[in-house]
């Protein structure tokens, strides 16, 4: 599992990401108290998400790829974080479920969409 924790940290950072971009355009205070209050139902999410897709898919695992790796991630990170956040009192709007649907979607899914077009561009230098 140590292999992959560079492909866990960068989903770990677009998550936080897309809570400091919310944060930002809503304006709200307490920057880094507001930023782990907001984040960690998204992480804990995403942590789910990898520990099952890494339990289903042991002996052939792939981070980087988009089916199941990617989906599974983006979709517990979705649909745990939303659960948490009612859970913990905090908002759940359906325009925040829609916003958070489409923006960790491309975040989450968009990274691993373009590794094998990186790669291509590779191969061909």
């Amino acid at each position: 599992m140590k292999k992959y924790a560079p492909f866990l940290l960068i989903d770990a950072v677009l998550v936080i990401v897309f809570c400091a971009i919310g944060r930002r355009t809503h304006e709200e205070a307490n920057a880094l108290a507001g930023l782990a209050k907001t984040s960690w139902p998204f992480l804990t999410g995403l942590v789910i998400g990898w520990s099952a897709t890494f339990a289903l898919y042991r002996d052939k695992f792939d981070a980087v790829l988009l089916l199941p790796t990617g989906i599974v991630v983006w979709l517990s990170t979705v649909i745990i974080g939303m659960v948490l956040r009612v859970l913990s009192g905090q908002g759940t709007q359906f325009s925040f479920i829609v916003v958070a649907t489409l923006v960790l979607g491309a975040f989450l899914l968009g990274w691993r969409a373009l590794v094998p077009v990186i790669a291509k561009i590779r191969a061909r230098s």
